[in-house]
């Protein structure tokens, strides 16, 4: 495990390009895989999130050649049983998307992850997987990874989420291509539409209403697509740009899709000036000075990822900042609820947890020494508050961050000043 030590910065000004959007990048490798034909694919994120993902994929018999740095070309169709354990690392989004598909497709295979992912919540997938005709089984505890799919012979059914969650949405959308008849998903509070957008550009049915998307069965056809930047990643320099007095930053060609815009609602509402341009994508961002607010529970899926960054904004606004219904928090990578208020505690945050609730009060961060808890996003939102603190900040557990944006502090040297 190793550190990275964050000095305080000036300003942050210039243009970056965020890594490719980890969620899409995702969806984008499984639909080429069970395309018949060769697919194009520029952008991906390079985390070791998407890694894992490639290599699950390039163990069930898809052909994938990296021929550029930036493009991925797949030969998909045909996938088979795997000879060995499917491992998703650290990746909660690789595990329960690829639970959906192994599902369907006619063989049986085992899937596992680190420590963190053996501790997170898969009956929530695993019930409706199970409702639909898979077998699955889980081998060390219940309703936790690592298990076994047994997979083939899905009827379509229609299930109502009992969590709003992108992934398991998804993870019934994919599994809804090989069952007999239409797959309906119930969501009350509407969350990212990635895999809907995705599936409509592949050629697949895909009928969505305000509360449902329902899925016909069907196989993408080959495809070429361009991944624009992560959200959540930009979020971290829209953040620093706001809270660095004099800063001025270009973050290019972001994607802007349902649900993944909240953090930008936030910092708006908090005084921060950020313009999107709507030919581009790029947000551009200036410094300002921000006060409190709420941040209602209804609002939390389109801005879950950004928690802790937005919780190093509420550090430097004046006033108050009420975050509301943070429950899903505590089944991240780390408990993010603790660990936002231990981590940038220790670094002089005032805030404290009230139920599934997070308060926090305007005030000075000091810098300090943290730990990441094997979290990139409580280590890079910990590498943000340091900017604006009054002395350096030692990271432990950096290397967490390679999970999804392993060029963090190459992009953070070319905007300090």
């Amino acid at each position: 495990m190793n550190s990275e030590i964050i000095e305080p910065t000036g300003r942050l000004t210039g243009q970056i390009e965020v890594p490719g959007d980890k969620s899409i990048s995702h969806r984008v490798l499984m639909l080429a895989s069970l395309a018949d034909g060769e697919s194009t694919i520029y952008g991906l994120s390079k985390g070791q999130d998407v890694q894992h993902t490639m290599e699950i994929l390039s163990s069930l018999g898809a052909q994938l050649n990296e021929t550029e740095s930036d493009t991925l070309l797949i030969q998909g169709g045909g996938l088979k049983e795997p000879t060995e354990k499917l491992y998703v690392g650290n990746s909660g989004t690789s595990i329960r998307l690829m639970s959906g598909m192994l599902a369907g497709l006619p063989f049986s295979a085992t899937i596992d992850g680190d420590e963190s992912i053996r501790k997170r919540p898969m009956d929530r997938i695993i019930e409706p997987l199970e409702r639909m005709g898979s077998t699955i089984s889980c081998l060390e505890s219940t309703g936790m990874a690592p298990f076994r799919i047994d997979g083939g012979g899905l009827e379509g059914i229609e299930y109502q989420m009992k969590v709003p969650s992108a992934q398991v949405k998804g993870c019934l959308m994919f599994a809804g291509l090989f069952a007999k008849g239409d797959t309906t998903v119930i969501e009350i509070t509407p969350t990212r539409a990635h895999t809907e957008e995705l599936f409509e550009e592949v050629g697949l049915e895909v009928d969505t209403t305000s509360t449902s998307v329902t899925v016909k069965p069907g196989q993408p056809k080959p495809f070429i697509h361009k991944v624009k930047g992560d959200p959540s990643q930009a979020a971290f320099w829209a953040v620093g740009a706001t809270i660095l007095k004099g800063s001025e930053v270009c973050i290019k060609n972001v994607y802007i899709g349902r649900e993944r815009t909240g953090f930008i609602d936030v910092l708006l509402r908090m005084g921060a000036d950020i313009k999107l341009d709507p030919v581009t994508n790029d947000l551009n961002v200036e410094s300002s000075e921000l006060i409190g607010t709420v941040i209602e529970e209804t609002e939390i899926p389109g801005l879950i990822d950004e928690v802790p960054i937005l919780a190093v904004a509420a550090a430097c606004a004046e006033g108050e900042t009420y975050f509301k219904g943070l429950g899903e928090l505590r089944v991240k990578e780390s408990n993010r609820l603790e660990t936002i208020v231990s981590e940038i505690g220790s670094m002089g945050l005032k805030a404290e947890i009230s139920g599934d609730d997070l308060v926090i009060q305007g005030g000075k961060l000091t810098g300090g020494q943290v730990d990441s808890h094997g979290d990139h996003r409580i280590a890079m939102s910990c590498a943000i508050a340091a900017l604006v603190s009054t002395g350096p900040t030692e990271i432990s557990g950096w290397d967490a961050v390679a999970t999804s944006y392993p060029s963090f502090i190459a992009d953070l040297d070319a905007l300090r000043k």
